[in-house]
């Protein structure tokens, strides 16, 4: 009887430790016999772009009218007026007096002739740079003008020759006198306040070398406006 009594109390203490464990146990819920909702949209995943679609927009080049603003200062439609001019001067008259210093008749005609194209090619390598660092694009053949007063004077031979060279080129250097002065007086740019210093010195000394050459005749200047 003794033992029947001392089993059932190991029996019910065995059954209390059972359910004590279980209390303590963390939940776990059951396995669920539905089938969740799967979604067929893909989840967002973040991806390194590639290199094209990386890259950064070209910038939009400047446009043709208008003041461009620059590191150097505001860049007028006059500003690229000068140095659109300079760089059509050195296009035509470069070659011109290279062509002098072998075809002029008058010894000081091709000395001042050689000292022109050196100094325009000097001007030209300036306005080119100058360009570049302003993003002007520059002309890349002579106006209409140009090309006929180069038609002109390669037209001609001897005293003639000499003559329509130095009228040509005196007058040429006479237009671009104005517009040197008037961006000097106006521009807000550092750059272009340099350039149109040295664009002057350039243009009057070819301006005496021209008048050196004592072919500057009154035929050779041009009509007093009304």
């Amino acid at each position: 009887m003794r033992f029947r009594q001392g089993r059932r109390v190991h029996i019910v203490c065995g059954i209390a430790a059972l359910l004590s464990l279980a209390a303590c146990a963390p939940y776990s819920a059951p396995p669920s016999t539905e089938v969740a909702d799967v979604s067929t949209v893909p989840a967002t995943v973040d991806i390194e772009p590639s290199d094209s679609a990386s890259a950064q927009p070209e910038p939009e080049q400047e446009p043709e009218s208008g003041t461009w603003q620059t590191k150097w200062g505001p860049l007028s439609e006059t500003d690229r007026k000068l140095i659109n001019g300079v760089r059509l001067a050195s296009l035509w008259e470069m070659p011109i007096a290279q062509d002098a210093m072998q075809r002029a008749s008058n010894a000081k005609v091709r000395e001042i002739s050689e000292e022109i194209a050196q100094q325009h090619h000097t001007l030209d390598k300036q306005v080119r740079d100058l360009a570049a660092k302003l993003k002007v694009k520059l002309p890349v053949k002579p106006t209409d003008e140009q090309e006929f007063w180069m038609s002109d004077i390669s037209s001609k031979s001897g005293s003639a020759y000499d003559a329509t060279y130095v009228k040509w080129l005196r007058l040429a250097h006479g237009k671009v006198f104005v517009l040197i002065g008037t961006v000097r007086g106006s521009t807000q740019n550092t750059l272009v306040r340099r350039f149109s210093e040295q664009a002057n010195a350039a243009v009057l000394n070819h301006q005496r070398l021209l008048e050196s050459t004592g072919l500057t005749t009154p035929e050779s200047f041009p009509s007093p406006s009304a």
